[in-house]
C-alpha cells in the first residue's frame, strides 16, 4: 500500500525544467477547459467548464450547479468567468460571464448574470448586462470580471470579431471594459454617461479581446491583458475614458501576414505597458506581492494558451514611480494550455490547465 501511495504522489507532483524549481500537485482532475475558478469561504471551489457547466468541488467530489441560464457553447463561447461578490459571506451573490442568445438564429453575445446558490441550484438569477447586438461570429467574447474596493463591478467584452466597427465606437458594445454597480446600475461618474447614444456602462474602449483582469488593491488599479492578432498581445492599466488604440494602433498583423495598420502608437491613445511579438495568447492573470513563493514575488503571472506554459513578468517601479516589466520567465513549460490563475485566502497559488484540471503550486 505504501508503494502504491508513493507512486501516486510521484505522478502528481512534478518539477518544472526551466529556471524555477516550481512543483505542483493536481487538486481537481479531468477538467477540459477550466475557464475560471474561485474559492468559497469554506475553501471549496467553483469552477467554470466552458461547455456550460458550473462545478462545485468540495471534499473531493464534483457537484454540478443546476438551473443555470441557457449558455451557448460554441467555438470560443460558453461559460466563462466566475467571481464572488466582495460581501459574499453576507449576500451570497455569485457573478458569471457567459455566451447567451435570445434566438440562436440571430447569433449571440456576452452576458453578465448574478445569482445565489441553494441546494446546488442557482436561484434569484438576475441579468446584470447583455451586450447587443447578437452576432453569429463565435469569437472574442472576453470576458473577465473583477470588483474594486468600492464594490464596483468591472468586466470585459471582446470586439466580437468586428474589428473595424465595435472597439472605437462608444455607441456600440464590444472591445470595451465596463463598470457597473454590483446590481447593474450605471455609476453616475462613468466617463460616457453624458454622451448621447453611448453605452453608459463603458469605462474604457479600443480593446480587442481581454481575457485577463486583476484588481491591484494596493494601488487601486485595474490591470488587464488582451489578445492581439498575430503579435500584439498587450498588458494595460485601465483608466476611465481612455482609448487603448485597437485596431488603429497595434504591434500585431493579420493572421495571413498582411498589415491592417502602420501605427504602433497614436497621440491621445494609450500605449501598452507591455506587449508580445509573437503572441503568447494570454489567459488568466494575477499580481503577486509579498508572497510566500519567494521566486514569484513582485510579479504578474499569466497563462500562455499558445505555448502552454505559465508566464512570469517581473515588475519594477522606476524612479519616476512608473511600474514596468524588467524581466520575463517561462514556468511549467509544456504543462498544457494555461487558462486561469487564482490565489486563495492563504496565499496559495492555483492554476487551471486545459485537460489537466486545477493544480496548486507548491512552495
Amino acid at each position: 500500500m505504501k508503494k502504491v501511495l508513493a507512486l501516486f504522489i510521484f505522478l502528481f507532483i512534478h518539477t518544472n525544467s526551466f529556471t524555477s524549481d516550481l512543483k505542483y500537485e493536481v487538486i481537481v482532475s479531468d477538467i477540459a477547459v477550466p475557464w475560471s475558478f474561485t474559492f468559497l469561504p469554506d475553501s471549496s471551489i467553483l469552477i467554470t467548464e466552458r461547455k456550460g457547466q458550473l462545478i462545485h468541488y468540495k471534499n473531493g467530489e464534483k457537484l454540478l450547479i443546476k438551473n443555470l441560464p441557457k449558455i451557448i457553447a460554441k467555438n470560443q463561447g460558453g461559460l466563462l468567468d466566475v467571481e464572488l461578490h466582495p460581501n459574499y459571506k453576507s449576500n451570497g451573490w455569485i457573478y458569471i460571464s457567459y455566451c447567451s442568445s435570445n434566438d440562436e438564429n440571430d447569433g449571440m453575445n456576452t452576458s453578465i448574470m448574478r445569482f445565489q446558490i441553494k441546494n446546488n441550484k442557482a436561484i434569484n438569477k438576475e441579468i446584470i448586462y447583455k451586450a447587443t447586438p447578437n452576432s453569429k461570429r463565435s469569437i472574442h467574447f472576453g470576458s473577465r470580471i473583477v470588483f474594486d474596493n468600492q464594490n464596483y463591478l468591472f468586466f470585459s467584452i471582446g470586439d466580437r470579431g468586428n474589428r473595424d466597427l465595435n472597439p472605437q465606437d462608444i455607441n456600440r458594445d464590444g472591445g470595451k471594459i465596463y463598470r457597473l454597480h454590483d446590481d447593474g446600475r450605471i455609476p453616475i461618474d462613468n466617463p460616457f454617461v453624458d454622451e448621447k447614444n453611448s453605452k453608459k456602462a463603458i469605462y474604457s474602449y479600443g480593446h480587442r479581446n481581454t481575457q485577463g483582469m486583476f484588481y491591484d488593491i494596493e494601488n487601486n488599479q485595474i490591470w488587464t491583458h488582451e489578445h492581439g492578432p498575430r503579435g500584439g498581445d498587450e498588458i494595460n492599466i485601465i483608466e476611465a475614458g481612455k482609448n487603448y488604440g485597437w485596431p488603429l494602433a497595434s504591434y500585431g498583423i493579420n493572421y495571413i501576414g498582411t498589415k491592417f495598420t502602420n501605427k504602433t502608437t497614436i497621440s491621445g491613445m494609450e500605449d501598452p505597458l507591455h506587449y508580445w511579438v509573437p503572441s503568447i495568447a494570454p489567459s488568466g492573470m494575477i499580481i503577486i506581492k509579498n508572497s510566500k513563493y519567494e521566486s514569484l514575488n513582485n510579479s504578474i503571472l499569466i497563462g500562455s494558451l499558445k505555448f502552454q506554459y505559465l508566464h512570469q513578468c517581473i515588475l519594477e517601479v522606476g524612479k519616476n514611480g512608473i511600474t514596468k516589466i524588467k524581466d520575463e520567465k517561462k514556468l511549467l513549460e509544456d504543462i498544457g494550455r494555461v487558462r486561469s490563475i487564482e490565489i486563495d485566502d492563504n496565499d496559495n497559488i492555483y492554476v487551471g490547465v486545459e485537460n489537466l484540471g486545477i493544480i496548486k503550486l507548491l512552495e
